[in-house]
């Protein structure tokens, strides 16, 4: 890529980056957590993601791009080119719930030695304000030289991503895919596949007369939870506090065990230690609760002890994704039922339905049972096809790197699309300060200096696809 195209885009950021971060902030400060108690005309997902939606598409329509509202469910921002034919570029507006354990205000962007902190700033409101600021860049561009891109660039905002993902196909029912689309919602360097992801709710049989008063664990079923606690009758015995686990007296014969564990997104459960597992290995060892308690306590322990599926004997790889890897996100007691949800992360050699069975079987061992709710299945694109590598010659022209396209375990709109990968912006071989957390624990953040290397990227991206037949 030329020179003068790498001045661009240093010039670029010197003058607007304080309105980039402004932009993430203006997004960040929204409490865009689905609300389906709260829904109505114009927002099925609740009134946070409504608002977020609206700023990002009046920030999109401020910087002179043709904005569209799909009643709510997705918005687009558009800069025509001399062709219909799209790339596109989507993001989400909603986020996942901000949970405890935050030592900065989860709605509002923190700068604090070079990071951003506030939830969204990774996932996936900081990703995709610097890509539509890449766009920007090359309608700027191209306005300077009095010309216009060969293909249209439409940039999406979804609001429904950390859920259920009802936004696309109300979307693609109405309009056509973009001839090729990525999503700054993953890694580097780029995502050509993604693993199956299922997910459903392992549930006790109903408990009568039971010693356990309360039990609630995690904030999101996509992710290794940070915190977890019971409230339990004890009688006269005393449960003693032990590393990482505290135990409160409540009253007379009653206490309140807390755990505490370390926060991770379940597509990378070995960066996390599940506080669900601390706290129930605790219970089972002090011997808490009924014998029927005591039974799915262990079952829990135990489904818990690894994240390979071993415990229900569905451990296993493949080439593109490696190992299945399962998480139980939250863990709730109501109506004398304790319930636990499960989320499998699996490659081509089991399908959901092979892992239903087995956990089903497993669940049975303590009268427990479970379902599948959902299920999206692996996909996989050419890592050699023209667009893929365009992406790719785009990430190590930018960074001086020379690396190859990978898979990843996280679920990204890429899957939803006919054409579409996983573009940034994390680094999994970088790491942050102690202090900066990760998508969906406390104290979310991202370098500025990631964020902007990302901007680099995407621009020289654009460049790229403009070239291409597609």
């Amino acid at each position: 890529m030329s020179d003068e195209l790498q001045k661009d885009i240093e010039a670029y950021l010197e003058a607007h980056w304080d309105d980039v971060v402004s932009d993430i902030d203006a997004l960040v400060q929204v409490e865009s957590v689905e609300d389906l108690a709260n829904v109505g005309e114009g927002s099925p997902f609740g009134p946070g993601p409504r608002e977020a939606l609206d700023r990002a598409l009046g920030i999109a329509g401020r910087m002179g791009l043709e904005t569209h509202d799909c009643e709510g469910y997705i918005g687009y921002a558009d800069l025509p080119g001399a062709s219909e034919t799209q790339v596109g570029i989507i993001g989400h507006v909603d986020v996942v719930p901000a949970g405890v354990g935050w030592n900065f205000e989860p709605y509002g962007v923190t700068r604090k030695d070079g990071y951003l902190i506030g939830r969204g700033v990774l996932d996936d409101k900081g990703p995709i304000m610097v890509a539509l600021h890449a766009v920007k860049f090359w309608a700027d561009r191209a306005a300077a030289k009095g010309e216009r891109l060969p293909y249209t660039v439409r940039v999406l905002f979804g609001a429904n991503e950390e859920t259920n993902m009802k936004d696309v196909p109300y979307y693609r029912a109405r309009h056509a895919d973009p001839a090729f689309l990525f999503t700054p919602d993953n890694s580097f360097p780029v995502g050509y596949g993604e693993s199956g992801i299922c997910s459903g709710t392992l549930l006790s049989a109903p408990i009568e007369g039971g010693h356990i008063v309360d039990m609630q664990g995690g904030q999101a079923p996509n992710a290794v939870p940070s915190m977890a606690w019971a409230v339990v009758r004890t009688g006269e015995r005393e449960l003693p506090d032990r590393p990482n686990v505290s135990v409160e007296k409540q009253g007379e014969g009653v206490c309140r065990v807390e755990a505490h564990g370390v926060a991770a997104h379940a597509s990378t459960p070995e960066l996390g230690v599940n506080a669900i597992g601390i706290l129930v290995d605790y219970l089972v060892d002090s011997q808490v609760g009924t014998s029927e308690e005591r039974a799915f306590l262990g079952l829990l322990s135990e489904l818990h002890g690894s994240t390979d599926g071993s415990a229900y004997g569905v451990a296993c790889s493949d080439e593109h994704f490696g190992a299945l890897t399962t998480v139980g996100g939250v863990v709730s007691l109501s109506g004398g039922r304790f319930g636990q949800s499960l989320d499998f992360r699996y490659p081509t050699t089991v399908t959901a339905a092979e892992i239903e069975e087995r956990v089903r079987a497993f669940a049975e061992r303590a009268g427990a049972t479970f379902s599948m709710e959902h299920d999206k299945e692996p996909f996989l694109m050419d890592p050699e096809s023209p667009a893929v590598r365009a992406l790719l010659d785009a990430y190590n022209d930018a960074t001086g790197e020379q690396r190859s396209a990978v898979t990843s375990k996280g679920g990204t709109y890429a899957r939803t699309f006919s054409v579409g990968v996983s573009f940034g912006v994390e680094k999994p071989w970088v790491k942050n300060p102690a202090w900066v957390g990760g998508m969906h624990g406390p104290d979310e953040g991202v370098s500025e200096d990631a964020l902007k290397e990302a901007f680099a990227i995407y621009a020289r991206t654009l460049g790229n696809l403009m070239q291409l037949e597609l």
